[in-house]
């Protein structure tokens, strides 16, 4: 169909029998409260029959966006913000957005303007386990802003969207406290990161709940390889060994196991390990994972939801998804001590 035959929101008016400004709230999601359900309804139902399409471009042109949001994530390479990713870019691509994905190049660290000036290029920001203070380098001072995984206190953000982290790790840990350990060990992500402080916090707090309980810290880098190198040095080292491993993170745990299979260190008979995200590798080794799993895509959804509440001028409100403990063959019973 050549562009002079395309219907217009004229042609739709004339045929749900309304006016050009009730076919542009209605197609434009801005109707309730404006006209009646039933006439959007049949302006609905008329651009359908149609086969209309709001003019994007003449639209953007008018309001001066670009329907662009920027995602930032400390990484590429982990499957937790692949999965964050692709739940934003559903909802995103659902009301005629585009989304570009940032890894920022200092990781959590201080995020430079990808663009020559990003408040022009972009119509509001998404950052996922980013301190607030980290984005200023690319203008999101200016821009609404949606904070994924981080601290709601602190920075400018327009809203924060975040998972029941504490909450996670408090289950993790009840779990293995419950399974009779008394001896754990917090293999701790060596990143600077609020999600990775709230997790040791809320660990250490349930095992000082406990009486007879020790917690003692091992931090390494993000790793499986890492991980394992310093379990090893962990078991290996003169002493008692623990009998249970809170890991930060499923490739910590990963790591571990691994470690643990090598000297000969049953899992979970010897040494309990969890995890945290509950990536494909969580079943993917053996024994599977005990792991907390965090609904990564709705996540994603729930935020860019957030941000586009935000684009349109509204305040969307801070949301804290829940998290479950998801139990599989990583953990057992603590052994029995002589």
């Amino acid at each position: 169909m050549s562009a002079a035959s395309r219907p217009t929101s004229k042609d739709v008016a004339r045929a749900a029998g309304v006016s050009q400004a009730a076919v542009s709230l209605v197609l434009g999601g801005k109707w309730p409260g404006r006209v009646s359900a039933a006439t959007a309804e049949r302006v609905r139902e008329a651009a359908r029959s149609l086969g209309y399409r709001p003019n994007l471009a003449a639209r953007d042109l008018r309001t001066g966006r670009t329907r662009t949001a920027l995602l930032v994530v400390p990484a590429l390479t982990n499957e937790f913000f692949a999965r964050v990713h692709a739940g934003a870019a559903s909802v995103a691509a659902a009301h005629g957005f585009g989304v570009l994905l940032y890894p920022s190049p200092e990781g959590t660290g201080p995020a430079t303007d990808p663009f020559a000036s990003a408040p022009a290029a972009l119509d509001g920001v998404l950052a996922s386990s980013m301190a607030a203070q980290a984005l200023s380098g690319i203008g999101a001072g200016a821009l609404p802003l949606v904070m994924l995984d981080s601290d709601p206190a602190t920075g400018p953000g327009t809203a924060t969207v975040n998972l029941a982290i504490a909450d996670g790790m408090r289950q993790a840990a009840g779990h293995l406290l419950e399974l009779g350990h008394r001896d754990l060990v917090h293999l701790a992500a060596d990143v600077d990161s609020w999600t990775f402080e709230i997790r040791a916090a809320a660990l250490a707090a349930s095992v000082a709940g406990v009486p007879g309980a020790r917690l003692r810290t091992h931090r390494c880098a993000l790793g499986v390889a890492e991980a394992q190198a310093a379990v090893t040095a962990l078991l290996t080292a003169p002493g008692e060994r623990p009998t249970a491993l809170v890991c930060d993170d499923d490739l910590l745990a990963a790591g571990a196991c691994k470690a643990a299979r090598r000297l000969g260190v049953r899992v979970p008979g010897e040494l309990s390990v969890t995890g945290f995200d509950d990536l494909t590798l969580a079943t993917a080794v053996e024994p599977e994972l005990t792991t907390v799993t965090l609904p990564a895509e709705e996540f994603g959804a729930r935020g860019m939801a957030a941000l586009l509440t935000a684009v349109d001028g509204s305040t969307p409100a801070d949301e804290e998804l829940p998290v479950t403990l998801t139990v599989r063959g990583s953990t057992g019973p603590a052994p029995a001590r002589t």
